[in-house]
């Protein structure tokens, strides 16, 4: 009976997850076109942010609890996540074109934030008060690189459904909203039945909470990308790789230690060439193909085989 009740509360979260994404992206979009910000800054801002906010949750709940191992395998484990099988799947279904500083220094910036977090919580086994301190530096100079590209982004023409300005924000805060509810029923279901089976609470936290936190990413993508929204999809990724380490792990590092343990070297691996691999594809005509993403996926299918 439990594990019916189970599979019915996940089918309930991902109905939540694609139609909160659906309205979250268009309202984002709206918002892009109305006041002439590039979708590439509200793809790297609100709906990076707002698609992190899972994650977030989760870890700062789990480093709370003591579970540290889920707070940093949910973080590595998304990261990984977004761009494997995230982007490897947008790809799939619609070539994603890469703007010009997507490729020359928002991916770079993921490259170095990953190795940042490895460095600083592998040695010592923690990533403690004054990594977080060195994290959010990090992030604030993210933000102030956003800020400097909204002023010199073009005017956006407007396009698609037209709406009405104060419909947007609801639009945008509603559907994220339902996104952030639909993902914490997945997880908590999906973790549930992991449980059942006795499976380890690392590979939980890289895997099926991963997953779970990643699904507003993944349907917010994939939304995008067949809107033909690409800035919102590759810019949501990017941005929330970044939010994750930046913002989630130093966040939660300020408030108390997260252990790092030792085990996750080859996830940490994992993530930073992941990020590189992303990069590369990016470099060669500034798109990513649908050969781009099935060797994406073909990475993940690797991974998952090493941890299994």
């Amino acid at each position: 009976m439990e594990w019916i009740i189970q599979i019915g509360l996940l089918v309930i979260g991902f109905v939540m997850l694609v139609k909160g994404a659906d309205y979250f992206v268009d309202g984002a979009a709206g918002i892009a076109a109305k006041f002439g910000i590039p979708q590439l800054v509200i793809g790297l801002t609100i709906v990076a942010f707002g698609t992190s906010a899972p994650e977030a949750a989760v870890s700062l709940t789990a480093a709370f609890k003591g579970s540290a191992e889920i707070t940093i395998g949910n973080v590595v484990g998304s990261n990984i996540l977004n761009i494997l099988i995230i982007l490897g799947l947008t790809a799939l279904i619609v070539p994603l074109h890469v703007k010009k500083s997507t490729v020359f220094f928002e991916m770079p910036y993921v490259i170095i934030v990953s190795i940042l977090l490895a460095v600083l919580g592998l040695p010592d086994g923690v990533v403690g008060f004054g990594d977080g301190v060195l994290l959010w530096a990090c992030m604030i100079l993210f933000l102030l690189y956003l800020l400097k590209l909204a002023k010199e982004g073009e005017e956006q023409e407007e396009a698609g459904e037209e709406r009405k300005p104060w419909v947007l924000p609801f639009m945008v805060f509603g559907g994220l909203a339902v996104v952030i509810f639909g993902s914490h029923i997945t997880v908590d279901s999906a973790t549930a039945m992991a449980k059942m089976l006795h499976v380890d609470e690392r590979i939980i936290g890289l895997t099926i909470v991963a997953l779970g936190t990643s699904l507003p990413e993944l349907v917010t993508s994939v939304t995008a990308g067949i809107k033909g929204n690409a800035d919102i999809a590759v810019g949501n990724i990017v941005g929330s790789n970044i939010f994750n380490i930046l913002f989630v792990v130093g966040t939660t590092a300020l408030i108390t230690p997260v252990e790092y343990a030792g085990s996750f070297l080859p996830d940490s691996l994992a993530c930073i060439g992941a990020a590189i691999l992303l990069w590369g594809f990016a470099l060669w005509g500034r798109v990513l193909t649908r050969i781009g993403g099935v060797i994406m996926l073909l990475c993940y299918g690797a991974y998952l085989a090493y941890l299994l």
